[in-house]
């Protein structure tokens, strides 16, 4: 296991070019030991550019990077003991799964008893003691997935766990019970883990701290709920969470802000220019139809069902806005009243938050 550590690290696939095109901006990072991590954006956005850099199979144009306080960047994936599990899961189909689990033992000359006291723990620890004996070319793709992850597991001097989308190949509904088993090695080995993913519910579900990444830069890193509740861009409010946050747009008239369907006196934030992009940002699901501070009114548009919830499209004005609502009842034409906490909303001013509250003035 190993604390991480990123040092003005950069990356660029052509870096001789007059103005090289970086697919990692410089960034500074410091994982801490044990804990999981998820790289999260679209494809493109650079996240397996620094997966590859930490494994040990790329290097970076520039920076370093450090496990424990020591500079590894000149080093390769071995001397680094890195397990990686790559989303196609590599497996020796001529083994058994027992002896697929135990190859890096065999290879490092690991006496048998302990090989089988490792390989049974694990197996236990996965779910698989049944299919230790099954011939690997039998399993299915996510048995397959399994495999590959405990022969990542199995040797006792993995500094860290990389894992490159290793649940896409893996059905939706197994999917729920290999992160609850990632989760179950993680809290008996304290093994620093790194997941790469284009999906945000295998991130949240997953991962202490999220990195959201996007065109090769990092634009927020922080905990589920901090990316859900204080979004630091409208980048990461439109990519987490379902349906995305609503952002209507602001107009300045003096010391009041103006919002189409907004019943609501707001004031405006402090130095605020009048070529600024001035938005109003706040979740779905922090709409509620008596509580808050923030009035708006407006007509529903559509009505999107999820389950017992209702997700509502609401027209205020040039707006737009979904509210998230248990168990309402209503028809698309409707007009609605509706409210959201003041604590619960955000101002952007040209795509970022800024940290001033917004405040609701007396009429």
């Amino acid at each position: 296991m190993a604390e991480i550590q990123l040092a003005n690290l950069a990356h660029s696939y052509n870096p001789t070019a007059p103005t090289p095109a970086y697919a990692l901006e410089p960034l500074d990072m410091t994982w801490s030991d044990g804990q999981t991590y998820a790289l999260l954006g679209p494809s493109g956005c650079g996240k397996s550019t620094m997966l590859n850099i930490i494994s040990g199979l790329l290097r970076p144009s520039t920076g370093r990077v450090l496990f424990d306080g020591k500079d590894v960047t000149a080093k390769d994936t071995r001397a680094r003991n890195i397990a990686q599990v790559f989303q196609v899961p590599v497996i020796y189909r001529s083994m058994t799964v027992a002896q697929n689990i135990a190859f890096p033992l065999v290879c490092r000359r690991v006496p048998s008893h302990e090989i089988r006291r490792r390989v049974d723990h694990l197996a236990e620890l996965l779910e698989m003691t049944h299919l230790l004996r099954t011939p690997a070319v039998r399993l299915t793709a996510d048995q397959k997935q399994l495999v590959s992850l405990a022969r990542g597991l199995v040797r006792d001097d993995v500094s860290a766990l990389l894992l490159d989308e290793p649940l896409t190949v893996i059905d939706p509904h197994v999917k729920f019970a290999l992160r609850r088993k990632l989760k179950a090695i993680n809290a008996e080995y304290r093994m620093t883990m790194v997941l790469v993913t284009h999906d945000q519910n295998e991130a949240l579900s997953f991962a202490q701290t999220v990195i959201v990444m996007n065109h090769g830069k990092v634009v927020q890193a922080g905990t589920p709920q901090e990316l859900f509740e204080r979004p630091d861009n409208e980048y990461v409010g439109y990519f987490i969470g379902s349906p995305a946050m609503n952002f209507l747009t602001a107009h300045v008239k003096g010391d009041q802000t103006g919002l189409d369907g907004c019943d609501s006196v707001l004031g405006v934030p402090h130095d605020l220019r009048e070529t600024d992009s001035l938005k109003l940002g706040f979740r779905p699901e922090h709409v509620d139809p008596v509580k808050g501070d923030i009035q708006l009114k407006g007509s529903v548009r559509k009505i999107l069902f999820e389950g017992v919830d209702r997700v509502l499209e609401i027209a205020a004005g040039r707006n737009l806005f979904r509210a998230r609502l248990d168990n309402w009842s209503g028809a698309v034409g409707d007009q609605v009243s509706l409210r959201v906490p003041a604590a619960n909303a955000h101002w952007y001013v040209n795509g970022n938050r800024i940290g001033q509250p917004v405040t609701r003035l007396a009429p």
